[in-house]
């Protein structure tokens, strides 16, 4: 399947399955789950008035409105995303905001920003999508002023939540077998001791680095399914030909719906934390 995607490894995710539609439902999702999870890695952070601040994946800019607020009339937020339709819904809402800015723009192709230019660069729920990460890592500590800040929250390495192995199961059966994915995961997620060695080999000292539990939740089949598309900007069924993809979806939530409760779906998954500064 040809595409824009990112550069480095086979399976990469593709960056042009995205759509307006897409955009929108990740928008109403992740104001109660991603953006909450930004808001705790901010805090982690530190974040001050006055401040520079790169905000990487900035998705359709709620966690960089919040840090403009943090920052205020003195600061300065940049968000930054390869996917046209948040990036759209971002600079929408920012359009009376003189201390926020968006643009499209590849991680892997950020030469345009200066050096030394931010005070902290934070990336939620964006690292594990990364196939390569020295790169960026590198850039991220160009534009970084002396002792600059890095933050991350992304999804940590581990074994199959219910949901995905319930994913993994339609997908391994005919006829969607006949078309696997590159990769059994769209995501590269690490652990924490892979994180440390990122961090010392691309000039950065972590002050923490830890992996926290997290509680995630969906009240039905649906919402899991909506979830996972969204998130994954088009990736989740996207390597299915066009008429598989309705079979595919109703058998996963044919599933799902069979391990659901009264309560839902709920699942434990470990969520990567890492702070560090530019040495």
């Amino acid at each position: 399947m040809a595409g824009l995607h990112y550069r480095g490894r086979p399976g990469a995710p593709l960056l042009n399955l995205d759509t307006d539609e897409l955009a929108r439902a990740y928008d109403r999702i992740s104001s109660t789950r991603q953006f909450e999870m930004g808001k705790q890695l901010v805090a982690d952070l530190a974040i001050r008035p006055g401040e520079r601040v790169l905000d990487v994946g900035t998705g359709t800019g709620l966690l960089a409105h919040h840090i403009a607020e943090l920052v205020g009339p003195t600061g300065r937020v940049h968000g930054v995303d390869p996917l046209p339709s948040r990036i759209h819904i971002a600079m929408d809402r920012a359009r009376n905001r003189s201390n926020l800015s968006f643009e499209v723009s590849d991680v892997y192709d950020l030469a345009h920003l200066r050096d030394q230019s931010f005070d902290v660069i934070c990336l939620n729920s964006v690292f594990h999508w990364l196939p390569e990460k020295t790169g960026p890592l590198l850039a991220f500590r160009r534009m970084l002023r002396p002792a600059g800040r890095i933050g991350i929250s992304a999804v940590a390495k581990g074994p199959l939540m219910p949901v995905q192995e319930v994913v993994a199961s339609v997908l391994a059966e005919p006829p969607f077998d006949r078309f696997p994915r590159e990769r059994a995961s769209l995501t590269f997620k690490i652990d924490h001791e892979e994180m440390r060695a990122l961090f010392e080999m691309t000039g950065f000292a972590p002050t923490t680095i830890e992996v926290r539990p997290m509680e995630q939740n969906y009240a039905s089949a649906e919402q899991a399914v909506r979830f996972l598309e969204a998130s994954s900007f088009g990736n989740f069924l996207g390597h299915l030909p066009p008429e598989m993809v309705y079979r595919a979806r109703v058998t996963i939530l044919r599933r799902l719906a069979a391990i659901a409760t009264e309560e839902g779906i709920k699942q434990q998954r470990g969520r990567l934390v890492a702070i560090a500064h530019r040495r």
